[in-house]
């Protein structure tokens, strides 16, 4: 049987489903800071068992992102960087974070993740001068809802 990459995306376009990010999302979000080494970033990540971690700054704001595939990355390229011990989450984070609110569709939410090719997006909360992490979408969560109907 074949898969199509949009097979998820059909589904959530498809339906009349007007849930909100809010009813799926993990709430609660896994965070480091900038200068959290790269080595306890993966120790988290693997104690936690989660595939991503939001880096915040010192208010509690959404500065970037840092996956496992991010880590994996940065071992590869291990031999070009001088001082691989001193690497930092803030070294190798991604800064365009795709973001949702937790009163966005399901549907908008699952079609920036198909759009951008990306696993999870960020719900965040506007808060003056900043945007706080509440939360995670990820495909996984989607497709597990799609196992459930």
């Amino acid at each position: 049987m074949e898969h199509s990459a949009n097979a998820t995306l059909d589904h959530i376009e498809g339906g009349t489903d007007n849930r909100k990010v809010g009813d799926l999302m993990h709430s609660g979000v896994l965070t480091c800071q900038r200068d959290t080494p790269i080595q306890d970033v993966a120790r988290q990540m693997s104690e936690q068992d989660v595939s991503a971690l939001v880096v915040v700054d010192s208010k509690g704001n959404m500065a970037g992102l840092i996956s496992r595939t991010d880590l994996v990355n940065a071992r590869l390229y291990e031999q070009y960087w001088k001082h691989w011990r001193g690497l930092t989450a803030g070294h190798i984070m991604v800064t365009d974070v795709v973001s949702v609110h937790a009163d966005d569709t399901i549907q908008h939410a699952g079609k920036l993740m198909m759009d951008r090719k990306i696993h999870r997006v960020v719900v965040v909360e506007e808060q003056g001068e900043g945007a706080k992490p509440t939360g995670v979408l990820s495909i996984t969560d989607l497709v597990r809802d799609m196992a459930q109907e």
